[in-house]
């Protein structure tokens, strides 16, 4: 107990100079990093000739390479030269080789050739890869014990995030969608009305809102509101060490903070994008009704005549998958933070990209999918 407050004394201590009737100077205190202080400052109020100058260790509680560098910069400033006295064998060797090489550069990294570079960013790709394959096997085998254990779903949560991540999504949706309609209709009608085919924008506008762009524009919505939602809010559970304590205490951290996410995206992207169908339809009824003077009985007449049931069914089945990556990427970006708060920042905005990519990657694949089937 006595050698553990007189350590803690010593290293609070200050370090400080002060003169010696021989003209040398005595050190005292701490010449650390920690204990330094102000010292570098005040070096330059003390007068240093030209020459050898005695430096007096016997107070010296410490001194590490950041104090070393303070006295050969004080000098070698006034062109003097050390003389230690009273310093151990450690102090002395530190104090040897830091005056020996007082400019020396700091050490540069080898630059990488583009093929090692290439390799790196091949292998970085390959192992994210992994871990995600890693990440989605964990969560299936969660979901099958959930599917064994039904009573153990959260089903508040997953009600929670239903309202977050749908109701609360709906005013921005169905603007971007009615939006969207507009603009295939208007581009649309300035080509058709050169033929006489105005009635076909009906074909158009159903097509394109209900197979390809309701759904894909939600999902781009959503990876960027929810996904990132998802990848910040565990991200920073993980800087926090939140999901550490939840291992600790035997709570699997995917079964409650992933599936729910998961559960609850399933459910509310393919309602999204039945929302999205209406509103695009209606952005391209409007329109029609503008530029080609199609009004809306004839609209809707031709609507129901043309688009099957199948149409709308391959949007919502897209939107289903589109979902599930979305949800699994922003949960995996998150569960890689490490450190920091920067590192939630990154993650992420990974999440974000990599779930449009992957979202479009899954419509591009469905689409060659489709044709093949003839579907």
């Amino acid at each position: 107990m006595f050698d553990t407050t007189k350590a803690h004394l010593v290293e609070s201590s200050r370090a400080s100079m002060s003169p010696l009737v021989d003209g040398g100077w005595s050190l005292s205190g701490n010449w650390t990093v920690h204990g330094l202080g102000d010292m570098p400052n005040a070096l330059d109020a003390h007068a240093c000739g030209a020459g050898t100058i005695v430096l007096d260790g016997t107070s010296l509680a410490a001194i590490d390479s950041a104090g070393v560098w303070v006295l050969q910069e004080w000098l070698r400033r006034h062109g003097a030269a050390a003389s230690l006295r009273n310093w151990s064998p450690r102090m002395q060797t530190l104090m040897t080789l830091v005056g020996e090489q007082p400019d020396r550069p700091l050490p540069q990294p080898p630059a990488r050739s583009p093929l090692e570079r290439l390799g790196r960013l091949a292998d970085a790709s390959a192992q994210e890869t992994l871990g995600l394959l890693h990440f989605v096997g964990q969560a299936a085998m969660a979901a099958l014990g959930l599917l064994m254990r039904p009573r153990r779903i959260r089903w508040r949560t997953v009600w929670r995030n239903v309202q977050i991540d749908g109701f609360d999504a709906l005013p921005i949706i169905g603007l971007t969608s009615f939006l969207l309609g507009v603009v295939v209709a208007y581009q649309g009608a300035d080509q058709l009305r050169h033929y006489g085919a105005n009635v076909f924008v009906v074909d158009l506008v159903g097509y394109a809102m209900l197979r390809e762009f309701a759904p894909l524009i939600s999902a781009i919505i959503i990876a960027g509101r929810s996904g990132s939602a998802y990848a910040a809010q565990i991200g920073t559970m993980v800087v926090t060490e939140e999901v550490d304590a939840m291992r600790t205490i035997a709570i699997d951290p995917i079964e409650l903070l992933v599936l729910p996410k998961v559960l609850a995206l399933a459910i509310a992207l393919p309602l999204l994008t039945v929302f999205a169908d209406m509103t695009g339809v209606l952005g391209g009824m409007v329109m029609a009704r503008v530029q080609l003077d199609i009004g809306f009985p004839e609209f809707i007449d031709r609507f129901g005549r043309e688009m099957h049931g199948s149409t709308l069914l391959v949007g919502v089945g897209k939107s289903l998958v589109f979902a599930v990556v979305i949800a699994l990427i922003g949960c995996y970006q998150g569960f890689r933070t490490r450190g920091s708060a920067d590192s939630v920042g990154r993650q992420t905005t990974k999440s974000v990209v990599q779930s449009i990519f992957l979202v479009i990657v899954a419509d591009a694949l469905f689409s060659i999918a489709f044709n093949m089937l003839d579907l």
